[in-house]
């Protein structure tokens, strides 16, 4: 069975997304979907179709992180002592075209948000960072077109 890896944060925001998926949302759909059963004729009832599609979506967003969480492989970057760019590291690199300072950190797949600026393990980008260190030059091929970043900083945090 493969493993997820995922940062400690990560992990922690996982568990607290299903906590809440069981704990407060999946209980409220149940409440919502016993109300539209009380206004009558189903077939013609949006509330109750609406109700139900949402309670799909819970139930199959729960199974999907009960299996991520169940092989889940915490790896805590603070623990991490190194000047080569691994998982969890986050790292700053300028844009050699337009001189652009960026900072990304390298997480997995299911912890990934770009506007946070968390790149997943398995993105082009990731992929060309990961080996470096401070100084050297990560190439790689964007929707644009080919991109190069010179790496700043590496920081384990």
């Amino acid at each position: 069975m493969d493993k997820f890896p995922l940062t400690k944060n990560g992990y922690i925001a996982l568990e607290a997304e299903l906590k809440n998926l069981k704990g407060v949302e999946r209980p409220n759909i149940i409440a919502a979907i016993a109300e539209a059963r009380s206004h009558g004729d189903l077939s013609e009832n949006a509330e109750y179709s609406a109700a139900k599609e949402k309670q799909s979506f819970i139930e199959g967003r729960i199974q999907e992180l009960e299996a991520v969480i169940s092989r889940a492989q915490v790896i805590d970057p603070a623990q991490t002592k190194s000047d080569v760019i691994r998982f969890g590291a986050t790292v700053v690199v300028v844009d050699e075209d337009t001189d652009e300072e960026k900072q990304y950190q390298i997480v997995g797949d299911y912890e990934a948000d770009i506007e946070k600026n968390r790149i997943s393990l398995s993105s082009p980008l990731a992929k060309a960072l990961i080996g470096k260190e401070a100084g050297d030059t990560a190439e790689f091929a964007a929707p644009g077109g080919r991109k190069s970043f010179e790496i700043v900083e590496v920081i384990y945090q």
